[in-house]
């Protein structure tokens, strides 16, 4: 008998329960940007160290210290908390060394287009981000971000953005994303989402429900309830959906949730085991598969329902496909040669060939957005996860625990986001590293979590 992955050994034992939609979380409104750059668009491929860079990010000043509800204490202490915000996101990627906003100087409101340039040269930071916060009679925010060169004492870049009260981590997440691209070259991915599947109870007996969160780990929403369990999420292309795996009663059903809606539509099911459902990069289409008679294959059904085509029909089991970001190519694992192997075919299943060919298995395979590396967990002896490109070379190992797998991607194909299972206890979490593999960040949820999937940026 073949030996099955472990996410298709979960998968068995799924509980049978009725449909378990929880409250929908508030809808994600655009952004108004109220000044634009135009350099912001670059992206690189570069994957060596880079020199850490101090930044001091100063306190968000204020017009006048304003009611809002956003912060009970009002917009000055508003102020510090988003320039804490946009601190913790430019600290934990391996490229800058950022500093504030406590123990900093505080500017004043005058002082945020005109800084008091003696007051931060002497203090080992070669860049200065300062900012401010209103608010407006109609309880929105007005947020706006500079960036500054020390050493050259002139501004680098600007931008503002008009947020509701409760979206006003959103505008730190932008101004980390300004300051980010600005000085990287590289495609922002603050401000973005990431689903996962939230875990309790005993190792044997886990509940397994829908869960999303920024990508900080910060405001935290159940989709499910747990009645019946959630397995392997994926934001769609325009963020605005989420495909999903539910046993809602015994059988496997894969439903699209509208986030703004609150509602998900059926896409198919069956009483045959089905794993891993991806979207096709245009949103069109689905991935999935599906086991029969003992032989595992995957299949694509339209994102709005419909009959299903099979891709792959080769003895064994294939497993977890992901399109290459021009939807060209299928990558996933098969285990025709008699183990886990990684294998790419072209999107109507042709032209299927195995690409890697080291030594252990590999699993749970995701394309970069970036289209130039595939993300996998290796399997020999540890779980670990692994980076080579879509030929098969330069194989390069990020993380080395006991088992880390299931991989995704941040919109920028720069950080790699995955899920850590603890030895002995079997407890989960998410962790996030970079592609260096010297920049680990665990994220805090208030349950133990697994399978997640990092969203695109969001409007």
């Amino acid at each position: 008998m073949k030996k099955l992955p472990l996410l298709i050994l979960a998968l068995f034992a799924a509980p049978v329960a009725a449909q378990d939609l929880g409250t929908a979380p508030p809808p994600v409104e655009e952004v108004e940007t109220l000044e634009d750059d135009s350099g912001l668009s670059l992206t690189v491929t570069d994957t060596s160290d880079w020199q850490d860079l101090g930044i001091a990010i100063a306190g968000f000043a204020t017009d006048r210290d304003q009611p809002t509800a956003a912060n009970a204490s009002g917009t000055a202490a508003l102020g510090k908390e988003l320039a804490r915000v946009i601190t913790s996101d430019l600290k934990n990627n391996g490229l800058f060394k950022p500093a504030g906003p406590d123990g900093l100087p505080q500017p004043s409101f005058a002082q945020v287009t005109a800084p008091q340039w003696s007051s931060w040269s002497n203090r080992s930071a070669e860049m200065l981000v300062h900012g401010y916060v209103k608010a407006g009679a109609d309880g929105r925010l007005t947020v706006g971000c500079y960036l500054y060169d020390v050493a050259l004492q002139s501004e680098l870049v600007r931008q503002g953005w008009v947020v509701p009260a409760r979206d006003w981590r959103r505008a730190a997440h932008k101004c980390a994303d300004l300051v980010y691209s600005r000085l990287s070259g590289e495609s922002p991915f603050f401000d973005s989402r990431i689903a996962y599947i939230a875990e309790t109870g005993p190792k044997d007996n886990r509940v397994k429900r829908l869960a999303i969160m920024d990508s900080d780990g910060a405001n935290h929403r159940f989709i499910t309830t747990g009645q019946s369990t959630a397995l392997t999420p994926r934001y769609s292309p325009d963020y605005r959906k989420l495909v999903y795996l539910s046993y809602v009663d015994g059988n496997p059903r894969i439903y699209v949730y509208d986030i703004g809606a609150g509602k998900q539509t059926l896409v198919t099911q069956s009483r045959n085991p089905t794993f891993a459902p991806r979207w096709s990069p245009d949103g069109r289409y689905i991935l999935y598969s599906m086991a029969i008679a003992g032989n595992t294959d995957i299949y694509r059904v339209p994102a709005t329902g419909g009959e299903s085509t099979r891709l792959t029909n080769s003895p064994g089991i294939d497993v977890g496909g992901s399109y290459s970001p021009d939807g060209r190519k299928i990558v996933f694992e098969s285990d025709r040669s008699g183990e886990q192997q990684i294998y790419v075919m072209d999107a109507d299943g042709s032209n299927q060939k195995r690409i890697s060919f080291f030594g252990g298995r590999a699993a749970t395979p995701e394309w970069s957005p970036r289209g130039d590396q595939i993300a996998f967990t290796h399997i020999a002896g540890d779980f670990r996860i692994a980076v080579m490109s879509p030929g098969g070379g330069g194989l390069r190992y990020l993380t080395n625990s006991w088992q880390d797998e299931a991989p995704t991607w941040a919109p920028n194909g720069r950080i790699i986001q995955f899920f850590r299972t603890e030895r002995n206890s079997g407890r989960t979490s998410l962790w996030q590293v970079d592609l260096t593999g010297r920049n680990e960040r665990r994220l805090d949820t208030p349950v133990d979590a697994s399978d997640p999937s990092w969203g695109p940026i969001l409007p």
